[in-house]
């Protein structure tokens, strides 16, 4: 039965309240204290992972990668090479431009399904996917600042980021070859 609180209690039912208000109140206080027995307990990591974060130098600037020769045909391209994780994620980020002819490859382990935005990116790029032998899958314009993903059709090994309409002023398309180094040990 609903009592308000106007109306009087018995001794009884003053006895449960407040047993009732006391198991709350130890139950919250030994909740709180394992909380911060958790949090002490993660204070180690969290110290490794600031310091380590603290170490790391801040980019500052696109990153500059070792760049190696490609062709498209008769077309040379120099090509930055993005093999890690690290270096892949921060690709042509922060450019104000790209020379005519260059580009940066982005290097897979194993074909896969691949996908590429171009969150803090300043100039408009085009993408090919490319296959392990270096045939293009296809071809994606991409706008800067955009987070629009453009993806693979199918699982790729590679990408190439050339300037905006690079692959379409030179007729280049989808079962067309980019020729180099990566490709030929296939």
């Amino acid at each position: 039965m609903f009592k308000s609180r106007d109306t009087p209690r018995s001794d009884e039912d003053q006895m449960k309240l407040t047993r009732y208000q006391t198991e709350t109140v130890r139950r919250l206080t030994l909740r709180r204290h394992a909380t911060r027995r958790q949090l002490l307990g993660c204070l180690p990591l969290a110290t490794l992972l600031l310091s380590l974060n603290g170490t790391a130098p801040a980019q500052t600037g696109p990153q500059q990668l070792p760049a190696i020769s490609l062709n498209a045909g008769m077309h040379l391209i120099s090509a930055e090479v993005a093999r890690t994780p690290e270096q892949r994620a921060i690709g042509l980020m922060n450019r104000r431009s790209l020379p005519p002819n260059a580009g940066m490859l982005f290097v897979f382990e194993q074909p896969e399904p691949l996908c590429f935005w171009m969150k803090n990116t300043l100039i408009p790029l085009s993408i090919a996917f490319l296959r392990d032998d270096g045939t293009i899958l296809n071809i994606a314009e991409m706008k800067p600042h955009s987070l629009e993903s453009h993806c693979s059709e199918r699982p790729a090994r590679y990408a190439l980021e050339m300037n905006e309409g690079w692959f379409s002023k030179r007729g280049l398309k989808p079962g067309d070859r980019i020729g180099g180094e990566p490709f030929s040990r296939r």
